[in-house]
């Protein structure tokens, strides 16, 4: 992977990450195309890099937001920043869980198989349509829905499902309000990837001979700062739009990613 590679699998990265249309499985498909030919581990070990740069991004666009949840933690009162923060907890668990027993399995899809990339974005496409049928209530996340929207937050860990997408998706079937649950949902993945990374260092698998001077550097710079400007927009766009714009652009890159995948 050379430096132009990596600076569009970056913006690739940045801007697809908060819209409903699977980040990770646009990385795989760029990969593919721009015939990436790292071993299964080094493109999981890029896609979780890119994925804290637009980590850190959410937390400078969503700075207020933290900062209030925080302030509500030390008043140690079981107020309503308490009360996200142990529904955010709870949401971590499915993912937590999956990351740390099928991490090998996970590391095998994240190696150009586009054709599976394909299939999960028509998926994707899929709860996109449903969503954008079901009747928003307007009701705030409960105990019960984080739970679920944090199993469709661990089906999302395979290339080609979208998180927000399969998470918004699941709290707006669930008649949860939608801006309620964009908010959600971008959040909640900030302490997973967090945890991730930190894993990797105490485990060894990030060192100063794999990031130092390398693609991964360079593919975070443009990760984090497309995501800033991406996040700022994005957001509203996905809270505003209807979701079947969505659901229709995840099935036509469905179809083409399998496409490409037989012919390429």
């Amino acid at each position: 992977m050379d430096t132009l590679d990596a600076i569009i699998l970056g913006i690739i990265q940045g801007l697809t990450e908060f819209l409903p249309v699977s980040s990770s499985g646009h990385l795989e498909l760029g990969k593919a195309i721009l015939g990436d030919s790292s071993l299964p581990e080094e493109s999981m070990m890029f896609t979780v890099v890119l994925h804290f740069a637009t980590a850190l991004s959410t937390i400078v666009v969503f700075r207020k937001d933290i900062f209030d949840i925080f302030k509500g933690l030390f008043q140690f009162k079981w107020n309503e920043e308490t009360q996200f923060s142990a529904k955010i907890i709870i949401s971590m668990i499915p993912a937590a869980l999956i990351g740390v027993f099928f991490e090998d399995y996970l590391e095998e899809l994240f190696g150009g198989s586009v054709i599976f990339v394909g299939f999960m974005l028509i998926i994707t496409a899929l709860l996109l349509w449903l969503a954008d049928k079901a009747k928003d209530t307007g009701k705030p996340v409960s105990f019960m829905n984080a739970f679920v929207i944090g199993v469709a937050q661990a089906i999302a860990m395979l290339p080609g499902i979208s998180r927000s997408g399969s998470t918004i998706s699941t709290s707006v079937l669930l008649g949860n309000d939608k801006t309620k649950a964009a908010r959600f949902s971008f959040l909640m993945v900030v302490p997973l990837i967090f945890g991730k990374i930190a894993k990797d260092l105490l485990d060894g698998n990030i060192t100063e001979e794999s990031v130092g001077g390398s693609h991964l550097i360079i593919g975070f710079v443009a990760a984090f700062l497309s995501g800033l400007v991406a996040c700022t927009w994005m957001i509203s766009l996905v809270r505003k739009s209807k979701l079947s714009y969505f659901s229709i652009y995840c099935f036509i890159v469905g179809i083409f990613a399998i496409a490409f995948g037989y012919f390429a």
